[in-house]
């Protein structure tokens, strides 16, 4: 049996307007920011994780020469991520959304009672703020 896979160290979104993207996750979201790269990226801390935000237009860019050799990628279309939030703060972040001018798409549970709740970010992604039952293993 080869190794195991650990785990999701990052996930990538994608954003033309880098500015709204970091004071969504930055600021709304109050994810740490490590690095930004103007017209090109913005990373954030998130848990274990990073999330990445790209300018999709810069990303399907081939590496200069002499840069750091990264395939050029991308997607078109709204991506989706989804948080993993504490089963008692799910209410506190679809509070503060609301408030601060972002519809909640949905907040259900799932046959398994998990809770969700989608909205989306300013490039139109689809956001999901989940409790860890969702993907529960026992």
């Amino acid at each position: 049996m080869p190794p195991a896979i650990e785990g999701i160290l990052e996930t990538a979104l994608y954003a033309k307007d880098l500015d709204a993207a970091e004071a969504f996750y930055g600021d709304l979201l109050g994810l740490e920011r490590i690095v930004r790269v103007e017209g090109r990226h913005v990373f954030f801390r998130c848990g274990a994780g990073v999330l990445l935000v790209f300018n999709p237009q810069a990303t399907v860019v081939p590496p200069s020469p002499g840069g750091l050799p990264v395939p050029p990628h991308g997607a078109r279309g709204p991506g989706h991520v989804c948080f993993r939030v504490a089963a008692a703060d799910l209410d506190f972040w679809a509070k503060k959304l609301v408030e601060a001018g972002i519809a909640i798409e949905a907040d259900f549970r799932w046959p398994n009672g998990a809770r969700s709740i989608y909205f989306r970010d300013p490039a139109g992604n689809s956001i999901e703020c989940a409790e860890p039952a969702l993907w529960a293993t026992t």
